[in-house]
């Protein structure tokens, strides 16, 4: 499964407008990022594919030294069970 990036987003598929799955961000400032998107197509459900697009856009802050605001359903639900998260949660 090929995870490629975009701008400001993270996506599976043919390219950033014909995707099977996707997690976008935008900046708050220049020290973090808002997680505000998840799409995964049905077809793809059930195989961890949020996940990994959530581990890229983790391994994309990390190597960017930011910080993360988890806002969309997925990234809210997910953060809390993960403790090697909490390092990278933003507090406004």
């Amino acid at each position: 499964m090929d995870i490629k990036q975009g701008n400001n987003k993270f996506y599976i598929g043919e390219s950033e407008d014909d995707f099977t799955a996707e997690i976008t961000f935008v900046y708050i400032n220049k020290e973090a990022i808002n997680v505000n998107h998840t799409f995964v197509d049905p077809s793809l459900r059930g195989g961890g594919v949020a996940r990994k697009l959530m581990d890229k856009v983790v391994e994309f802050a990390i190597e960017n030294n930011l910080k993360i605001k988890p806002t969309c359903s997925y990234a809210v639900k997910v953060f809390p069970r993960y403790p090697e998260y909490e390092q990278l949660i933003y507090k406004s």
